[in-house]
């Protein structure tokens, strides 16, 4: 399975080609299916190639979504609540395209 990671431009090194840091590592990225970026933008990164342009919001959601995962996988799952801060005790909500279906 391949998972996705956010990770931030830190510099352009060619046209196709970013260094950039994330989830404690450093490569060097494929930009072919993005194109340049600027230093600090986030990116989904699959198999060390860039599929995604993200934001801030986006980017946060994804690593504490991979951190809870980590953290269940490799301990007591102490501390998933933290980082779902944004979902907790919030009533569930449907789609906009099923809203329209139940009103």
């Amino acid at each position: 399975m391949c998972i996705g990671i956010p990770m931030q431009v830190v510099s352009m090194l060619s046209e196709h080609t970013a260094h950039c840091q994330g989830m404690g590592q450093q490569k060097n990225i494929d930009m072919s299916l993005v194109g340049n970026q600027p230093v600090g933008t986030w990116l989904l990164i699959f198999l060390d190639a860039a599929r995604e342009v993200l934001d801030d919001d986006q980017a946060l959601q994804i690593s504490n979504a991979l951190q809870a995962v980590d953290l269940a996988m490799h301990s007591d799952g102490q501390g998933i609540e933290a980082l779902f801060a944004d979902i907790i005790e919030r009533e569930p909500q449907l789609p906009p395209h099923l809203l329209s279906k139940t009103e």
